[in-house]
């Protein structure tokens, strides 16, 4: 996760906040340069809400500190890694803690426990198998929605402006739901329900958490109280009726369930996973999406690369294993902006974004195979830094068919 994470601070892009190293909480920084907790409780909270969003406090603070800072996190002590090299020479391929997770628990103020070396190493592998689980099991209903998708942006006129936030979050709700928690999500009425109670908890742990409205505004709390509650009694129910029963369709639950993990255990994890994979799979396609318009020459090479790699042949499991672009043999910044973003070369750590990038990378093979993607002439694009980098406005493209 972490090459991914720098990579979205620095070029401002994704994940902010994610490229976080979490260490035991001591007052002491060990000499690492940075700043001190600007409250005893809230560490520099405040110093965050005030440069705008997290994203902004650690651009800041590497251009004040160098590449290597520290500031606390509430009463939590966080190393920030500004740069790739540095990065490169403290990845740990051993680590079994998942920051981005640690986080996220920390703002649903679920408990997060921190296990010891072998118990750490266990709930990874078992993270991993179920995010290959999940995407094998399910990987003809990820073409099929795929190509729901591809059907409908062929049936535009080549004028018309396509809303790419729309859609892409649409999709990853529609995928993402069903790969983690099954068929219950192939009514599309549940996936909208689920998604209205999705967008009011994860807009609150990006903002409200943060910056202390939330507890401020009891009309608001208990609207998030409410979707939280509506979320996990979704999420209890499902649990229960998998447990001790064979399906046809393996889903993401399904490894907790089957791994060494209590009902809370299984209940916190799920509820991470299904937030960040339906937000990271549609920021992920939105921002894939959007810089393959701006530039022609990328496209090209992505569609070559798909080509070489399907022919005319059917998209399988096997075959997207054997897509590689390697961003190093091009010199255009959106080139490496693109293909970083996507993952093409390297691992991650954190099992949603792996979980992203895979069900982004089926997508665009499926996409980019008919058709053409154009950006909209006059069209400027603003990020919002949250938890995840989005765009303040809606992004519209336009598209057209491949001869």
């Amino acid at each position: 996760m972490l090459d991914f994470a720098i990579f979205a601070v620095t070029f401002l892009l994704a994940l902010v906040g994610a490229v976080l190293y979490l260490y035991p909480a001591s007052r002491q920084a060990a000499g690492i340069p940075g700043i001190t907790p600007t409250e005893e409780k809230d560490g520099n909270l405040p110093d965050i809400v005030n440069s705008g969003s997290l994203h902004e406090f650690l651009v800041n603070l590497h251009e004040r500190y160098g590449s290597v800072v520290s500031f606390w996190f509430g009463r939590r002590l966080v190393v920030s890694l500004g740069t790739v090299d540095v990065l490169k020479q403290h990845i740990n391929p051993n680590k079994t803690s998942d920051p981005f997770e640690t986080m996220l628990k920390s703002l649903l103020r679920y408990q997060s426990r921190g296990g010891d070396a072998s118990e750490n190493h266990m709930r990874k592998k078992l993270y991993e198998n179920g995010v290959t689980d999940s995407l094998q099991s399910n990987f003809v209903l990820l073409l099929k929605l795929s190509e729901e998708l591809l059907d409908k942006w062929l049936s535009c006129p080549e004028d018309q402006h396509v809303p790419l936030c729309l859609h892409m979050l649409g999709f990853a709700m529609k995928s993402v739901t069903q790969m983690v928690m099954g068929s219950t999500f192939e009514d599309d009425q549940k996936v909208i329900s689920f998604q209205k109670n999705h967008g009011m908890v994860w807009s609150e742990i990006g903002k409200g958490f943060l910056d202390g409205s939330l507890d401020k505004n009891t009309t608001r709390k208990k609207q998030y109280e409410d979707a939280l509650k509506q979320l996990e009694s979704i999420l209890k129910k499902i649990i229960e009726e998998r447990k001790g029963r064979n399906f046809s369709h393996h889903i993401f639950i399904d490894s907790l369930i089957q791994g060494n993990l209590n009902d809370q255990q299984i209940l916190e994890d799920s509820m991470i996973f299904s937030l960040a994979g339906c937000i990271l799979t549609a920021k992920l396609c939105t921002w894939a999406f959007y810089f393959l318009t701006t530039s022609e020459e990328v496209q090209k090479k992505l569609y070559e690369e798909i080509d070489h790699v399907f022919g005319k042949g059917p998209i399988t499991p096997e075959k997207i294993e054997q897509l590689r672009f390697d961003p190093d043999r091009f010199d255009d910044e959106s080139v490496l902006k693109t293909f970083s973003l996507l993952g093409f070369s390297g691992t991650q750590e954190c099992p949603e974004l792996r979980f992203a990038y895979m069900v982004t990378t089926v997508l665009l093979s499926v996409l980019v195979r008919r058709l053409h993607l154009h950006s909209v002439e006059g069209q400027i694009i603003e990020t919002k830094y949250e938890l995840v980098t989005s765009s303040r406005e809606e992004v519209w493209i336009t598209v057209s068919k491949r001869n």
